[in-house]
């Protein structure tokens, strides 16, 4: 009697396991309905100029890449958001924000409520880039952006990536030195990292950590009672990264 043929099945390993909600997710609204709310959309047509791949984003249709949703809190002179990335790809390079600096050089956090997120943060200093790191964060992490710096957020999994961000009010967003430069000093693509060459010189890459659990948890408190403003006479002890 002839044997049937059995496919060979692939043993898959379980996805990491996530954090429970605890209190700092809670606290972030993660259960809230975004659908209620209207979001400002970026659109390919936005974005063709800081991508890695023009001649494919010359030809592309114009799509959604990203949801940004202003203004869900306000607490002082803070601004909470929330923005959502869906996982594709833009040609070779993993899908991202357009990629801003920071008016007045005020300071940001972000939370990841949602998927995983490499945040390239960038220094520019008398025409040139001073400095550059990346940070890989995951669902609950928290990731600070420095006074002086501009920065980009990549989505580098096949998961929906939904951040939020504390910021204050008066703060607007500066994307001359992105669009100028086409891009951030480095692109992410399915090979690795690629340096821009619209950069004359460019620092080497370092990769930095999200706070750790205990720190925080200890920031989260305290933003909640800082406002990122040039008249703030004292940052509170757990903030001091901003000063």
């Amino acid at each position: 009697m002839a044997m049937k043929s059995q496919k060979l099945k692939l043993h898959t390993p379980p996805p990491p396991s996530r954090p429970k909600d605890g209190p700092l997710i809670k606290s972030q609204n993660y259960n809230l309905k975004l659908k209620t709310r209207k979001p400002e959309i970026r659109y390919l047509e936005d974005l063709k100029m800081v991508l890695y791949d023009k001649k494919w984003a010359k030809n592309a249709p114009n799509f959604p890449v990203y949801y940004m949703y202003r203004g869900i809190k306000q607490k002082g002179d803070l601004r909470y958001d929330i923005t959502v990335i869906p996982p594709r790809m833009l040609s070779q390079e993993f899908t991202k924000t357009k990629g801003h600096e920071h008016s007045n050089k005020y300071g940001e956090v972000y939370i990841i409520l949602k998927g995983q997120a490499i945040y390239l943060i960038q220094k520019w200093k008398k025409n040139r880039v001073d400095d550059v790191y990346a940070v890989k964060a995951r669902r609950g992490d928290i990731v600070v952006i420095p006074p002086y710096y501009g920065h980009i957020t990549i989505n580098p999994v096949k998961e929906e990536l939904k951040e939020a961000n504390w910021i204050s009010k008066k703060c607007k967003n500066i994307y001359n030195l992105f669009e100028k430069k086409r891009g951030a000093c480095y692109y992410y693509t399915k090979r690795g990292w690629a340096k821009n060459k619209n950069y004359k010189k460019i620092p080497k890459l370092r990769f930095e950590k999200p706070l750790n659990p205990v720190r925080k948890a200890k920031v989260l408190k305290a933003i909640e009672a800082l406002k990122f403003s040039n008249e703030v006479k004292k940052i509170p002890k757990d903030l001091d990264f901003l000063k």
